[in-house]
Parts: structure tokens; sequence; C-alpha cells
């Protein structure tokens, strides 16, 4: 008697297994993002062993990874979830679906924050110099240039509540990313043709979410001017 209830606990614990493994695939199979963020993850992780990163640094990685992963996973199980009980359009169901998405892109977020940290750690010779070593580092300011402008982008967006965090709306987020890039070219390269260039480049985009009508004049002109002055400013601040 007792060995037919391990035999039949042993079953429940492979058929669990089976489902869950089957949940996974899946996903990996129907959702293009989750197969983004795995392979991205895989990569990571076996550049973190080249790399023989310390056991702590590895199991930052790995749970920031992880945690990608899985807010993803619970993602696309809440969508089904609204997509099966509600009936015809809700602005609760969005509501739901919207927040679900927010949490993949905190997590999204805190594992680019994660792996920037480790992975300058690693590819750094020596860390004691922190801040220094950033002033002297056109990627460093260029990075951190880049996050600033996405904050602005979103909180302006957030605060005027028009468009979505990355499509239409005040201001013009392409805009900004553009005049960021430029500006960052701008602070760190003495070459005229290739600050030039680069600028054409950044008044191309901009007027091409006009002319598609995305956005309107003033909110692209709003992101080129947060783009470069935001960027100017980190620049200025930490050279």
């Amino acid at each position: 008697m007792e060995e037919k209830k391990i035999r039949l606990e042993k079953s429940k614990f492979i058929d669990s297994l089976n489902v869950a493994v089957e949940g996974f695939i899946y996903v990996m199979k129907t959702q293009r993002n989750m197969r983004i963020h795995f392979l991205v993850a895989i990569l990571v992780l076996v550049l973190g062993i080249y790399l023989d990163f310390s056991k702590t640094d590895f199991l930052f990685v790995l749970l920031a990874a992880t945690l990608v992963l899985v807010t993803e996973m619970l993602n696309t199980s809440i969508e089904f979830i609204v997509d099966l009980m509600k009936v015809g359009y809700h602005p609760v169901a969005k509501i739901i679906k919207d927040v679900s998405a927010g949490a993949v892109f905190i997590s999204a977020v805190n594992s680019i924050l994660t792996g920037y940290i480790v992975f300058s750690k690693n590819f750094t010779i020596n860390l004691e110099k922190g801040i220094q070593q950033i002033r002297q580092s056109s990627w460093h300011i260029t990075f951190i240039s880049l996050f600033v402008v996405l904050a602005v982008v979103v909180m302006g967006k957030v605060i005027t509540r028009k468009g979505t965090p990355f499509r239409g709306g005040m201001p013009s987020g392409h805009a900004a990313f553009s005049f960021c890039i430029w500006m960052a070219i701008a602070c760190s390269t003495n070459n005229d043709l290739i600050t030039v260039l680069s600028f054409l480049m950044a008044v191309v985009i901009a007027r091409h979410r006009v002319i598609v009508g995305i956005h309107d004049i003033w909110e692209v002109i709003a992101g080129a001017l947060i783009g470069a002055l935001s960027t100017a400013l980190v620049f200025q601040i930490l050279r």
C-alpha cells in the first residue's frame, strides 16, 4: 500500500513537471518577446561564464534574467485570462493588461541596469576609481544620458496624458533619442563631419515623425530639446 502511494506521488510530480515544461514551451513558441528575452539571457549567461564572473555577480545576472522571463510568462497568462473573461472592450481590461506589461518593463530595466553594473565591473581593471572612470568614458556617460532621456520622455507623457510611452504624444521619444545620440557624439568627438551628419540624421528622423502624422511639430521640437539639453547637462556634470 505504501509503495503504491509513493508511485502515485511520483506520477503526480512528473505530470506537474510535464505541464510546467509544456507551459514554458508554449510561451516560447507563441510569444516573440519571450524568445528574444530567452536568447538574450542565454547569451549573457554564456558571456558571464566566459568572463569568469564571481559567484555573486553571476547570481545577480541570473536572478535578473529569470525575473524578466517569469514576468513575461505571467504577463502572457494575465492577457489570456482577461481575453477569456471580457466581452468586448472594457477600460478595466486594458488597465490590467497595461499594468502586467509594465511589470515586464520594470523587470527588463532592472536586468539592463544589473547587466551594465556587472559587465562594466568585469570589463574594467580598476573599479576603485568609480566616478573617475565614468568621467573618462564617453560610453558610460552616453548610457546614463539615454536613461535620463527615457525617464524624462516617459514622465512627460505621463504628465500630459497624451500618446503611449513609445508612440505619439508629448514629447516625441524618437526625436528625443535621436538628438540625445547627436549631442553625445558632439560631446565625444572633435570630428565636425561626424557631428554634422549625426545632426542631419536626427533631423530626418524627427521630420519623419511629423510627416507620417504620429507627432505634430511642437511635440517633435520638445523631444529634440529634451534629448539635446538633457544629454548636454549629463556630459557637463560628469565631464
